[in-house]
């Protein structure tokens, strides 16, 4: 399905994850006149890109129902939200969520309609390189989901999942995924620099690195796997290092942990 059919996207929080989801979608051919945005403090930037394109920008919601409605606000505030966005939500209207920990059976309590489709995107969506989870209620069509896909492909890669239980996974994996690579920067950046480079030198080869490795994975259909043994040899110094990240108490080990707690994390918010 091609962007430029749909008809009109209501955008409820221009934040970050908000505006990096409507730029994705102003490049895979969205009009701008058929995208609104809704934010009652935005930043300025959000006003400038809705001038650039032609977008609506309201402090609050529009009285017609609009073809789709992305809810992107924090899940502290959504249950607000919900008893806002409830009189606009039409016979028509497809519900997409990327609240983290908000469940499809508390959204669909709180809009009224079953229509609904729960999904995790991450930051690198501004740049179309972004990866999704979405889970759909039975109501969702085959139609539903050919939009959903065209709304979310536009950051990125789409994975759907059938249990709703993956999608605290997904959050947990991909939609706080990010950061931990940026951490993995930062800590290698620090080790460097203990080894004698300077703090400059350090960062600039830790980023380099990652964007570099990052590419190969991209470009490469190989196993995350075989990549890494690519680059090792025998009794080398990769080898040394990795010795130490894939003992029983390494990387392994804290990233199962830090996983885990991102998906208790996100289960609580649901709560």
């Amino acid at each position: 399905m091609s962007l430029s059919t749909v008809g009109s996207v209501l955008l409820v929080g221009a934040g970050k994850m908000g505006m990096a989801m409507a730029s994705g979608w102003i490049r895979a051919g969205l009009p701008g006149a058929s995208l609104t945005l809704v934010d009652p403090q935005p930043h300025e930037s959000v006003g400038a890109f809705a001038e650039a394109h032609g977008a609506i920008l309201r402090a609050d919601l529009p009285s017609d129902a609009p073809e789709v409605i992305v809810l992107a606000v924090k899940p502290q505030v959504m249950g607000a939200v919900l008893s806002v966005v409830k009189p606009i939500v039409g016979s028509e209207t497809l519900v997409v969520s990327i609240a983290a920990g908000i469940s499809l059976e508390k959204l669909i309590a709180g809009l009224g309609t079953d229509r609904v489709v729960r999904t995790m995107p991450n930051t690198p969506a501004q740049l179309g390189k972004g990866i999704s989870g979405a889970v759909a209620t039975p109501a969702v069509s085959a139609h539903d989901r050919d939009l959903t896909d065209a709304l979310l492909a536009a950051a990125g890669q789409v994975v759907w999942v059938e249990d709703e239980k993956l999608i605290d996974a997904v959050t947990a994996v991909s939609g706080s995924g990010p950061a931990y690579v940026f951490y993995l920067v930062e800590a290698m950046a620090v080790a460097g620099e203990k080894q004698g480079l300077s703090p400059e030198q350090a960062m600039t080869l830790a980023r380099q690195t990652v964007v570099g490795a990052a590419a190969l994975l991209e470009n490469d259909p190989s196993a995350a796997a075989q990549l890494r043994k690519n680059v090792t040899s025998p009794n080398g110094t990769t080898q040394a290092a990795l010795d130490v990240l894939m003992a029983d108490d390494g990387l392994g080990a804290v990233m199962d942990r830090a996983i885990a707690a991102a998906r208790r994390r996100s289960e609580d918010l649901g709560q």
